[in-house]
């Protein structure tokens, strides 16, 4: 077809090399019957990703435990199989961090993911220690978004924002829900997320004093200083 066509030689190899690429699996492949859309296909291409999370800690810095308490929660009804698998997909996804060639990552990180003691404390303290190890990495950015800040411009919820090494593949936005998530691509909803997490990044705290808040949650928890509802009135 690029001979009747007439492509020149350079165009033409890129193009079967595409070809080539396009028919090899990821690594996920097998996986598909656990995971829901495009996400970790696209996250794998992407050159960075800046995301802003409310409830939970980002899948790219969770702990074995902390993301298998997470999972089981949110898919009580799941067969363990389907569970243990989910898990171990997450946990492989976050090699795109320390790679040869790892992607950058920005997080703007709500404190009430921080105040929410998923899995237990053991497992919040260790998940704790974890994102501060992660800080360390030159390509992660964390900033906590603390609930002094007061009302922000995220308050409608989390998404990423991934970007592509080749410039005319544009921006994506992710917004994820219980059945998947949704994918904006038009240019003013690619301006309004940039816009957004512009905005939570400059009143979220410094890189610095969220690894020394983060840091201080390991020693005194939130979750501990406030009594448990017991359900009476």
């Amino acid at each position: 077809m690029l001979d009747i066509y007439r492509v020149g030689t350079r165009e033409a190899e890129e193009l079967v090399q595409i070809s080539r690429e396009a028919r090899i699996k990821g690594w996920w492949h097998p996986y598909s019957a656990v995971l829901v859309g495009a996400y970790v296909g696209l996250e794998a291409a992407a050159r960075g990703i800046r995301a802003y999370e409310q409830l939970v800690i980002p899948g790219l810095l969770q702990s074995e435990e902390y993301a298998l308490a997470l999972i089981r929660n949110a898919r009580s009804s799941d067969p363990p199989r389907d569970i243990d698998r989910r898990v171990h997909v997450r946990l492989a996804r976050q090699s795109l961090l320390t790679q040869e060639d790892p992607i950058y990552l920005w997080v703007v990180l709500d404190e009430a993911a921080l105040s929410r003691p998923v899995g237990g404390e053991a497992v919040m303290r260790e998940q704790l220690r974890q994102l501060v190890e992660a800080q360390s990495l030159p390509n992660v950015t964390l900033q906590v978004l603390p609930f002094a800040a007061g009302a922000h411009a995220a308050m409608d919820g989390p998404f990423a924002i991934l970007d592509f090494p080749d410039q005319v593949d544009p921006d994506v936005v992710y917004v994820e829900n219980a059945t998947g998530g949704l994918f904006l691509e038009k240019e003013d909803e690619l301006r309004k997320y940039h816009s957004i997490f512009d905005d939570i990044r400059s009143v979220a705290l410094s890189p610095e004093e969220s690894t020394t808040v983060i840091e201080s949650l390991v020693e005194e928890p939130l979750w501990r200083s406030r009594p448990r509802d017991s359900g009476s009135t």
